[in-house]
């Protein structure tokens, strides 16, 4: 979402793997998100868009709980007015395909991997629930709670293999998917 179509031409490009939706001011962008919101997973927003500034795209995607993962792109230095926003990345502008690739990637595999996580959580806490309640001899003894340590290690198995969390800016952006 950029209001010049020789930059939103680029990403859709860039990004020709994916299925791309292309607005180049505000309004348009909530329209779209409105019409696709279930279908987005990433969000590449521009600050200064015309008739609703990208912040305040933002703080409507927030406002509307669509879940996807926005990525700030700017030709504004990052300045204190940041802190208060609520996006995923923080990229100042010129950029490259690349960058806008590995962005895009990185968004959905954080959001891949919180939903993963949760749903772990869940299978942890039935898991500990049962414990309370039984011993682990009888539990072991129930098809479904063998099936369901069988479920919560290979669940865990993804979450190891799913995202190289090396460094510390990104374990921050995992952590915050997670609350």
């Amino acid at each position: 979402m950029d209001d010049e179509v020789e930059v939103t031409t680029l990403y859709e490009e860039w990004l020709s793997a994916h299925r791309t939706h292309v607005a180049h001011d505000g309004q348009k962008a909530l329209t779209v998100l409105d019409r696709r919101g279930e279908d987005i997973d990433v969000v590449l927003l521009d600050r200064k868009m015309p008739t609703l500034s990208g912040s305040k795209v933002l703080e409507r995607i927030h406002a509307q709980a669509y879940d996807c993962r926005v990525a700030m792109i700017t030709a504004v230095a990052p300045d204190y007015d940041i802190i208060d926003m609520s996006f995923d990345e923080h990229i100042t502008k010129p950029v490259d395909g690349d960058t806008i690739r590995r962005t895009v990637e990185a968004l959905y595999s954080r959001a891949q991997y919180a939903e993963t996580l949760t749903h772990y959580y869940s299978l942890v806490s039935t898991h500990a629930n049962l414990l309370a309640e039984h011993s682990y001899d009888d539990l072991q003894e129930n098809d479904e709670f063998v099936s369901l340590e069988t479920e919560i290690e290979s669940v865990r198995r993804s979450l190891d293999s799913s995202l190289e969390v090396d460094d510390h800016r990104e374990f921050q952006h995992v952590l915050r998917e997670i609350q």
